[in-house]
């Protein structure tokens, strides 16, 4: 069996340093020894820096960027492009995580976003089958209704002059997610072709789009048994979408919850709490044998 080199990706910025500096605990903690890559704007790199290791490099837009797209000062989440419409950092942040799986020396992206953490021993050579790799998809995921995700899918198949992607569509957002490098310098290419411009400008006259969808519609779509992917939809990782806090006892209980299969958890930043609420509980793992908050 072939043996892929792995490296995560992680976009973040200055607020959600902490929630950063536990996922890297995390990683050093449970996962076999990879590459991370942490990509932050240039004005957060000094904060960011005391994070840097052997195996964590800190990486800023600009410098994946091309010299036309350039951070507005002063002016949050909004990037001036002088070849393209103004660029609001959420695309921004797609056009990033999508340069940097290509710029990486290793065969696999493991996209991580920096209020996940890792809670058990995993090897990423377990999301290897048959020398084919993972791929998020859960069939039918998305529906008609959902109508930000109908967006993305129109666009994912108008970047590749495809016919509209039929309703339902497949789910490819998850937060351990896997791309091939190779794959996404042949979606680059791709795009280049169909549209006789950069890749990156194509994104940034895109107004709705979603790199997972984008990716996964190409691998899919295009690629097909070429794509050297696997389509797995169990989920890597439980998650905690509230905008609240939990408390204590609703935090015991969100741990409980956590399947076998789970190798991570998310507790969104959107719930403002505080990383020491648990840093100790998550870092010591999950053991399924005792409740998670005695001893």
């Amino acid at each position: 069996m072939r043996n892929f080199t792995f490296g995560i990706i992680t976009p973040s910025y200055a607020p959600d340093f902490e929630r950063c500096q536990l996922l890297c605990e995390s990683i050093e903690a449970f996962v076999s020894p990879v590459n991370h890559y942490i990509i932050v704007d240039k004005v957060d790199l000094l904060l960011f820096r005391s994070l840097q290791r052997t195996n964590t490099t800190i990486i800023t837009k600009e410098e994946l960027l091309p010299w036309w797209i350039r951070q507005i000062p002063f002016v949050k989440n909004s990037w001036l492009s002088l070849k393209t419409i103004p660029i609001r950092g959420w695309l921004l942040q797609q056009i990033i995580k999508i340069a940097m799986a290509q710029s990486i020396d290793e065969d696999i992206a493991v996209f991580v976003d920096s209020d996940v953490i890792f809670v058990r021993p995993f090897n990423f050579q377990a999301l290897v089958q048959d020398d084919r790799v993972r791929l998020y998809h859960e069939p039918d995921g998305n529906f008609e209704s959902m109508k930000s995700h109908l967006k993305w899918h129109h666009t994912a198949s108008s970047l590749l002059s495809l016919p509209p992607t039929p309703m339902p569509a497949p789910d490819y957002i998850d937060h351990v997610i896997t791309w091939k490098r190779e794959n996404v310098v042949k979606l680059c290419q791709q795009i280049e072709i169909l549209s006789g411009q950069s890749w990156i400008k194509s994104l940034s006259n895109a107004w709705h789009i979603s790199e997972y969808i984008l990716y996964g519609t190409f691998v899919d779509r295009i690629l097909s048994n070429e794509s050297g992917h696997y389509q797995d939809a169990q989920k890597l990782c439980h998650d905690y979408w509230g905008t609240k806090p939990m408390t204590d006892e609703q935090l015991c209980n969100f741990v409980s919850a956590i399947h076998p299969d789970h190798i991570a958890v998310m507790i969104s930043a959107k719930a403002g709490m505080p990383v020491e609420q648990y840093r100790s509980l998550l870092l010591k793992g999950i053991n399924h044998s005792k409740p998670p908050c005695i001893g």
